[in-house]
């Protein structure tokens, strides 16, 4: 079973976690799972980048980034070229390392 390590974050994680996931899950779901509260405003429908996260280690085994996710990327807060939704990053075989950015855009969160 991959391990998924995840970079502290101040609210998140604030001392990371390395939690164990099947492969075929999203990162999404593996950090949901383990009780980490990763913002979803679209349900992990790959609509939003609530859960934007930058993939550190093992970017070259999640799936490929399609077209939608990719134009979706593009609006993230702190893009960099290992960026991923991770609703969409389907974890393989390999162990990844995951950073969760300080801040999101959730137009829905702002506007309450």
């Amino acid at each position: 079973m991959p391990k998924l390590t995840v970079l502290p974050h101040a609210d998140l994680a604030p001392e990371g976690a390395v939690l164990n996931v099947s492969a075929g899950t999203s990162i999404c779901k593996g950090l949901l799972d383990h009780g980490i509260k990763i913002e979803h405003a679209c349900d992990q429908s790959g609509a939003c980048t609530t859960c934007h996260c930058i993939v550190r280690k093992g970017f070259n085994s999640l799936n490929e980034v399609e077209e939608g996710e990719d134009d979706l990327l593009d609006r993230a807060w702190g893009l960099e070229a290992q960026s991923r939704l991770s609703c969409q990053a389907v974890v393989a075989g390999e162990d990844l390392t995951i950073e969760i950015p300080k801040y999101t855009i959730n137009h829905a969160k702002e506007n309450d």
